[in-house]
């Protein structure tokens, strides 16, 4: 079968769509990824045969740029019609409904596709199956929230076809507007997370089941440095914020982490990428800037981490039984950070008004306190029992 996968331009709305793509190659599909940006490079590296649905622009530095610090939203007199279009749907990731579609129908028309499998928060995918009439397979790519979370659906819903970008994007491609024939969408949480148990459940919006799938990280890939598999003579700590985060906001939030982590007898791994740590000033002696290098290689040996609330850095250690301290920064950093704390696998905290005293009794409880562990290991037995990515994707290609 030819399946095509589709996924917006941004680490953590791909990265999570990978193993099912392996999975489907693995089976014998003929694959085909598309996306655009950064990502298609990124996919390239992940083994995965990428088109470039939209190799005019960067879409994904522009919308970094439009929301980063300094930027004021442009006045309406100053935007296309279709730009308006975007701007009235109050949802960012417009932009990539509005730039991506045409080359996603294309690609897919060429390629053959016969399935399209494309993330919650991406409707070019949906749009393109729709144009085609053929089946879609809706994967979510939050493990702390979904779609089938009511209040987020309610206000942010990124899988809208009837809206009027859409039916305007309908009229201007040629196809008639109107529900995509959904197969499935799923759902990666843990239950105890929020997500699905065995039982299989349907979407009131038009009938599709919801199945869960065991949530397995994908990071990208890197030349592992000696460190990451020597054992520990301390606790291991993985400090990271990444990638959105050091671009719109910096590095400073983690000055008091840092500074609080600089007094306990652990080793701190401050996996920051690219990120400019100047505003960091001297680092502590037990702190190593480890620069990138994927969660899921070293999270195995950490005894908790640190992070920003990011979807996929908020599942990696789920899916290691590692206790969190999440410092949310903006959009779904907050649900993740309230699904950690009420599940009891870690704890949240505001840096910006929280004194390295206090930072440090954080850390001190998270690493002492066996509630914590044993609630994550909890959680990461139960994800280790949910269907695979192959499993689902069997599961699909059996309905078309």
């Amino acid at each position: 079968m030819k399946i095509m996968f589709c996924a917006a331009p941004g680490y953590g709305l791909m990265l999570p769509l990978v193993p099912l793509v392996w999975a489907a190659r693995a089976a014998g599909h003929e694959i085909l990824l598309a996306t655009t940006s950064e990502m298609a490079e990124v996919g390239a590296r992940a083994g995965l045969p990428v088109i470039d649905v939209f190799p005019a622009r960067d879409v994904w530095a522009e919308l970094m740029g439009k929301v980063g610090p300094g930027n004021t939203p442009p006045a309406d007199e100053d935007l296309s019609e279709e730009e308006k279009l975007v701007a009235g749907s109050g949802n960012p990731f417009g932009v990539f409904t509005l730039t991506m579609t045409e080359g996603t129908l294309a690609a897919a028309r060429a390629f053959g596709a016969e399935l399209i499998v494309t993330t919650s928060d991406h409707a070019a995918g949906a749009l393109a199956a729709i144009a085609l009439d053929i089946p879609v397979l809706e994967v979510g790519n939050r493990v702390s929230w979904s779609m089938r979370d009511e209040d987020w659906r309610r206000e942010h819903s990124n899988f809208a076809t009837d809206d009027p970008l859409s039916r305007h994007l309908a009229e201007k491609l040629s196809f008639t507007a109107g529900p995509a024939k959904v197969l499935a969408r799923i759902d990666p949480r843990a239950p105890s997370m929020g997500g699905m148990t065995a039982g299989e459940e349907t979407d009131p919006r038009d009938g599709a089941p919801w199945w869960p799938m065991r949530y397995v990280p994908f990071n990208g890939g890197a030349v592992a440095p000696p460190w990451v598999f020597e054992r520990p003579e301390r606790p291991r700590v993985c400090v990271t914020l990444g990638t959105v985060v050091p671009f719109l906001s910096g590095t400073s939030n983690l000055t008091i982490v840092i500074e609080a982590l600089g007094q306990l007898d652990v080793e701190v791994i401050l996996a920051a990428g690219a990120a400019d740590l100047s505003a960091l000033g001297t680092l502590p002696a037990n702190v190593r800037p480890a620069g990138f290098v994927p969660l899921s290689m070293f999270l195995p040996s950490c005894a908790l981490i640190v992070h920003h609330g990011g979807s996929g850095t908020t599942a990696a250690p789920l899916y290691y039984g590692v206790p969190q301290l999440v410092l949310p920064a903006f959009a779904d950093n907050f649900l993740s950070a309230d699904r950690v704390a009420e599940r009891g696998v870690g704890l949240r905290c505001d840096a910006a008004e929280t004194d390295v005293a206090t930072m440090r009794s954080l850390l001190e409880r998270l690493l002492t306190e066996p509630a914590f562990a044993e609630a994550a290991a909890a959680v990461r037995d139960e994800m280790a029992t949910q269907p695979s990515p192959a499993e689902i994707l069997e599961k699909a290609v059996a309905l078309v």
